[in-house]
């Protein structure tokens, strides 16, 4: 009998610890346009950290004054948590709608690192913190540097601890409109992760297999259940012709593309992994468009999150 108890206690505890929160993301801004305040850029830290990093950085201060007026914050200015508790950006592509408010805001900013792709951080420290367009407050390109920000260059499928915080990345290049590259970020804590794709592509449209290998490298952690969520981009409702998707996704694309993920997993385990959608372009009733779509063409089951600035979520 007390065997029996013990060993129920074991299953009991193996299952509280899998369910429990690992991550807390805070959206600044969550649209791909058409909003200046409200531009694609999520902080995230371990759920019991204030050690936050920054997923892009399109929308800084406005967010973060929306997430002050929602609790989410000891602060009551957003400059303090930019200072205080952003350690560090990653940057999945130089898109401005990536990439704005952080050169906006850089003046008042302190001293941290700018992670990145090689590519993407030479566009920029070569268009954006290049003088002539914004000082160059980052430790490379033209004379004089100001050093504010270390750019740190991201080798493919290499893990490197994120400075100043309890988190570790990996990166992985994504097709964005053929040459240019966009990432994916595996971000890990103790022994669970959350993967944030910056634009892509689908494979069919973009002629690549970058997220196929992405889905071989993440589905051991969706069939051991230590991958917390993904935040994946959704720009266009269906009607969009290929043609005119610009490296971005539709909901039918996306279904596509997680059921080659599925294809890697255990039956049912996918359905497990909360999807937090990204990037929608806020022009006429899309935003309702691709909602609805997603939700009526569900084989998976996922369940979908569609995240509003300045409100938090914890995975």
């Amino acid at each position: 009998m007390i065997k029996q108890f013990f060993s129920l206690a074991i299953i009991l505890s193996t299952a509280i610890c899998s369910a429990q929160n690992s991550f807390k993301v805070i959206p600044l801004g969550i649209y791909g346009g058409g909003d200046e305040s409200n531009l694609s850029s999520y902080m995230a830290a371990p759920v019991h950290s204030d050690n936050y990093i920054t997923l892009d950085a399109g929308t800084i201060r406005s967010g973060i004054e929306k997430a002050i007026e929602k609790g989410n914050f000891k602060q009551n200015s957003a400059l303090q948590v930019i200072q205080q508790n952003i350690k560090g950006y990653l940057i999945s592509h130089a898109h401005l709608d990536h990439v704005s408010g952080l050169i906006i805001n850089s003046p008042d900013d302190t001293k941290k690192s700018v992670y990145t792709l090689p590519s993407v951080g030479n566009i920029i420290t070569d268009k954006y913190f290049s003088w002539q367009s914004w000082a160059n407050f980052t430790d490379t390109g033209e004379t004089p540097r100001l050093g504010k920000y270390k750019m740190i260059s991201l080798k493919e499928n290499r893990e490197i601890p994120l400075t100043d915080t309890e988190m570790f990345v990996t990166a992985f290049p994504l097709s964005h409109v053929n040459p240019y590259e966009s990432t994916a970020f595996l971000l890990r804590y103790n022994d669970d992760y959350l993967l944030y794709l910056g634009d892509t592509g689908s494979d069919r449209i973009e002629k690549s297999n970058k997220l196929e290998k992405l889905w071989k490298q993440v589905a051991p952690y969706v069939n051991k259940q230590k991958l917390k969520g993904i935040l994946i981009e959704v720009s266009f409702p269906n009607e969009q012709p290929d043609k005119s998707l610009f490296g971005h996704l539709t909901p039918a694309l996306l279904e596509n593309e997680l059921n080659i993920l599925n294809g890697f997993c255990q039956h049912g385990k996918l359905k497990n992994v909360p999807v937090i959608i990204t990037h929608l372009k806020p022009v006429d009733d899309n935003i309702e468009k691709i909602k609805k779509q997603l939700k009526e063409k569900n084989t998976l089951g996922i369940r979908y999150i569609f995240p509003v600035q300045g409100e938090k979520i914890t995975l």
